[in-house]
């Protein structure tokens, strides 16, 4: 049956958008808003602002390094992700087209990782008899708070940011460095390209579900909320292999945003 030309125009357009967002350049403009404002807010908030802890190693392994000033992590993150695309040797043009639709995905996606948390929520509830089944609270961290209106949208914009950096860096520490730097590791050891990213997806999640009970910060451990964030770092991880780094760190900070605010 022939194929009608609306029909393959779309088909076309569609492999275009699949193949055009998944590009480091691209994804580099599309997640600049969220590392400019990320920056940005730090700036304003000072010494009230919640800084992200992958931020935090980050900026601590760079002053290992000698390299303790400000501006290079972000400097950093930028060029590794303009290093990338000069390896991919592709042309240096951005189809600014593609960045609705790159929003929209991420939108969906970070619905469907909602999703996935109410289903396992309800999988643990109908296991358990205690309604404290590890969750991050995000209700509490956006209840309104006691005080001036100004105090309220502190906080919320406080958080927001933090939202944006935990999209950012944290894309950038565990998938962008860490899921990258295991596949090299695996393909060195030995591994079928297959297994070995399927191993560094596998690790790098594991280790991203650690870190968030690392340190005077890091929530209480429980499984239940170890296991959702092992399952998160998976989805983020293929999401980062299948998509690219921009549908990847989009759909993060667009996930916290959304659990954060409803």
């Amino acid at each position: 049956m022939p194929v009608s030309p609306s029909a393959a125009e779309s088909a076309a357009l569609l492999r275009d958008y699949w193949r055009e967002s998944r590009r480091p350049l691209v994804s580099l403009v599309f997640v600049s808003p969220l590392l400019v404002g990320y920056e940005a807010g730090i700036l304003i908030l000072g010494p009230a602002a919640m800084r992200n802890g992958a931020e935090v190693w980050l900026r601590s392994l760079l002053d290992v390094f000698g390299f303790g000033q400000y501006f290079l992590l972000p400097v950093l993150t930028v060029g590794l992700l303009l290093g990338w695309h000069h390896l991919t040797r592709d042309r240096w043009y951005v189809p600014t087209q593609v960045l609705p639709g790159m929003a929209g995905e991420c939108t969906s996606l970070a619905l469907v990782l909602v999703l996935i948390a109410y289903a396992q929520g309800a999988i643990f509830g109908s296991l358990s008899s205690t309604a404290a089944i590890g969750l991050p609270d995000y209700h509490a961290l956006f209840s309104p708070p006691t005080g001036l209106f100004a105090n309220s949208f502190t906080q919320f914009f406080r958080r927001l940011i933090g939202f944006f950096g935990a999209g950012i860096y944290e894309e950038v520490l565990f998938r962008l460095m860490l899921l990258t730097g295991l596949v090299s590791i695996f393909h060195i050891c030995g591994a079928p390209p297959l297994r070995a990213v399927w191993g560094a997806i596998a690790v790098s999640s594991l280790l991203f579900s650690l870190a968030h009970y690392v340190g005077p910060q890091g929530d209480p451990f429980t499984f239940f909320s170890f296991l959702f964030r092992f399952i998160a770092g998976a989805f983020f991880a293929v999401l980062f292999v299948k998509r690219g780094f921009g549908i990847a760190a989009g759909t993060h900070a667009l996930y916290d945003i959304i659990v954060g605010l409803l």
